[in-house]
C-alpha cells in the first residue's frame, strides 16, 4: 500500500493515479452515495479541484482505495473560496445549512479544509482499519508539510469515536446537522497536539 501527496504540479510524475483518484471519487460519491455532483469521463470533480488544493490517494497495484482533498481557507477561485466557507455564506444554494458552523468560517494559510474523504466500498473489512490509519498519517503529514496547523472538517457526527482510535485530537466546530439522510457535524483537528 503506497500514499502519494498529488498536486497540479506533480502529477505527471504518477500516470493514471490523478485520473484514477477522480474515477474512484465518482465510484464513492457518485454511484455508491448518489450525490448530485458534476462528472466527466467517469471522473468526479468540483469547484474547489483547483491548483490550490492537494490530494492525497492511497492506493495500490494501481487501485485507489481511498483518498481526500485538503484546500487552504485562504484559496480563492472566481466566487468561490472553500466548501465550509461558502456553504455558511450561502454560495452553495443551500445543499449544505449555512448555520454550520459556530463561529465565522477561517481565512487562514494555517488552516486548511479536508473534503472529498473516502474510502472504497470495495476494500474487505479487516484491510479498511488499516487504510484510515494510512489515510490519517498522509493527511496530517502533508497538512503539516503545506504549514498547516488545523484542519476543518464536515464530517460524520459518530467521528469522536472514529478520529479517538486513529489518535487525532479534535473538537466539534458546528452542531449536528442531517444533510440529506445522514448526521454531520463541522470538526477541528489540532495538527499541533502529538498523536496519541
Amino acid at each position: 500500500m503506497q500514499t502519494t501527496t498529488l498536486s497540479f504540479s506533480n502529477l505527471h510524475n504518477h500516470g493514471e493515479l490523478f485520473a484514477n483518484l477522480f474515477r474512484a471519487r465518482k465510484q464513492s460519491f457518485i454511484v455508491q452515495k448518489n450525490w448530485d455532483l458534476p462528472e466527466s469521463d467517469d471522473m468526479e470533480f468540483d469547484q474547489y479541484d483547483t491548483p490550490q488544493s492537494r490530494w492525497i490517494a492511497i492506493h495500490d497495484k494501481g487501485q485507489v482505495l481511498a483518498g481526500i482533498r485538503l484546500t487552504p481557507t485562504s484559496a480563492r477561485c472566481g466566487i468561490y473560496s472553500y466548501m465550509i466557507r461558502d456553504a455558511q455564506e450561502g454560495v452553495l444554494g443551500g445543499s449544505i445549512p449555512q448555520d454550520l458552523l459556530y463561529d465565522k468560517a477561517p481565512v487562514d494559510p494555517h488552516v486548511w479544509e479536508c473534503s472529498r474523504v473516502f474510502v472504497s466500498h470495495s476494500i474487505p473489512q479487516i484491510y479498511r482499519r488499516k487504510v484510515h490509519f494510512a489515510m490519517v498519517e498522509a493527511m496530517t503529514g502533508s497538512a503539516r508539510d503545506m504549514g498547516a496547523t488545523r484542519l476543518i472538517a464536515l464530517t460524520g457526527s459518530h467521528w469522536p469515536r472514529w478520529y479517538g482510535r486513529c489518535g487525532l485530537t479534535a473538537e466539534a466546530i458546528g452542531p449536528h446537522m442531517t444533510i440529506d439522510d445522514g448526521q454531520f457535524q463541522c470538526v477541528a483537528i489540532d495538527l499541533t497536539a502529538k498523536m496519541h
